[in-house]
């Protein structure tokens, strides 16, 4: 659970700055689409630092 949670913290910030700035390119500058693709790319992330984590402990 720990090695999970360190993954998250790194894979959900950039997962969630990389949709904001996805967001921002494709020209939604207001507020709440900002929020939205940020909420949308720590829940992505979930899943994902999952499968990191997963994969580091059978590698480990």
């Amino acid at each position: 659970m720990g090695l999970f949670l360190l993954v998250y913290i790194f894979v959900g910030a950039t997962l969630a700055g990389s949709f904001m700035v996805a967001a921002l390119t494709a020209g939604y500058a207001t507020m709440m689409p900002i929020i939205y693709s940020s909420i949308a790319g720590f829940i992505v992330a979930i899943p994902a630092a999952w499968f990191i984590a997963k994969k580091i402990r059978e590698n480990a």
